[in-house]
């Protein structure tokens, strides 16, 4: 398998971490889907990452879809529930959502200041995808709880996603002080921070 992505990209960074958490082996080619010199549009005619390329050369995008096909390829660190266990299994889908959702709101908010012209930018427009980061990571820390993570006493995809959000956050936000407004997500953060898979995926 090769995984085409960026070292900057939350998406990516979940796929990277499923794979080594899945202890699996797969190349990783980097490419920068803004300039225009791309090919992206050669694997995902969408032009995003992460993009999987598989073994018979057919294309997998989404991360969400990604990530739960790359869970059903070894029983290695599994971080879904099975199938049977449609509750439990949405309900991890659920914080992936969630999590993604803050994700796609902060990705539109720096897009609007960084690929736009300063004249054609909206603050209302940015002031309102800030609205749902902060609502996402409000909604993110009352399902947490006091919990040890976030589906329960078991390392799962949630964690993955979550943990993706806010070191993005942190990456491209630094302003926002979520760790002092929500310090069971710092708390579960630093926990995930020191697993290998997030060492080695730090987003840059």
């Amino acid at each position: 398998m090769k995984l085409i992505g960026s070292l900057a990209s939350p998406y990516v960074r979940k796929v990277r971490i499923v794979l080594a958490e899945k202890k699996l082996d797969c190349v990783f080619e980097l490419e920068n889907v803004w300039v225009p010199e791309t090919k992206i549009q050669q694997s995902n005619p969408l032009g995003k990452v992460p993009c999987l390329i598989m073994e018979d050369g057919s294309a997998m995008i989404d991360s969400r879809v990604i990530v739960e096909y790359l869970d059903t390829l070894t029983p290695v660190c599994k971080l879904l529930p099975p199938l049977g266990n449609s509750r439990s299994r949405a309900d991890i889908k659920c914080w992936e959502a969630l999590a993604d959702g803050v994700l796609d709101a902060g990705v539109l908010a720096r897009l609007e200041r960084t690929q736009r012209p300063p004249e054609l930018q909206s603050e209302a427009w940015v002031e309102r995808q800030m609205g749902k980061v902060h609502q996402g990571l409000a909604a993110l820390s009352l399902r947490l709880g006091e919990g040890v993570y976030c589906a329960g006493i078991h390392y799962s995809l949630a964690d993955v996603a979550v943990g993706c959000a806010l070191g993005w956050l942190s990456f491209r936000f630094p302003e926002i002080d979520w760790r002092g407004a929500h310090p069971n997500l710092a708390k579960l953060y630093d926990k995930l921070a020191e697993r290998a898979s997030f060492k080695d995926t730090v987003p840059q």
